[in-house]
């Protein structure tokens, strides 16, 4: 399930403190801060998703995380591969590779890292 711009962004801030309080979420927000009530709103929606969920502490809510960060990016990630670059992973490499001027020190670190999980995927053959 997708997640508009702002929810992602709340989820940001979720993501980040693990556990966290209405109030501590609007501190994360640059001036000017978003009202309550569209913090609020956002949190249902998210928790509708189930993205997350809260504790009741006295007359607060403390809201954490269902969903991981990296579960969510990997999904998000999967999903641009199979609508732009027809579900190939080679296709969105070459794209991504020569489409954002990478230095050779980012593409050495690239390959690293493709060769590390050759390596574990050899391994567990």
């Amino acid at each position: 399930m997708n997640l508009s711009k702002k929810e992602e962004q709340l989820m940001g801030y979720i993501w980040k403190a693990e556990k966290i309080f209405l109030k501590e979420i609007i501190e994360c927000y640059p001036e000017p801060k978003p009202a309550t009530t569209t913090i609020a709103t956002l949190l249902k929606r998210l928790q509708d998703k189930g993205f997350l969920s809260y504790e009741v502490f006295g007359n607060s809510r403390q809201y954490y995380p269902l969903v991981k960060k990296s579960d969510y990016f990997s999904k998000e990630v999967k999903g641009i591969i199979n609508k732009f670059f027809n579900n190939s992973a080679p296709q969105f490499a070459s794209f991504f590779t020569s489409s954002n001027d990478l230095t050779i020190e980012e593409l050495e670190s690239l390959k690293k890292l493709v060769d590390s999980e050759i390596q574990k995927k050899k391994k567990n053959d």
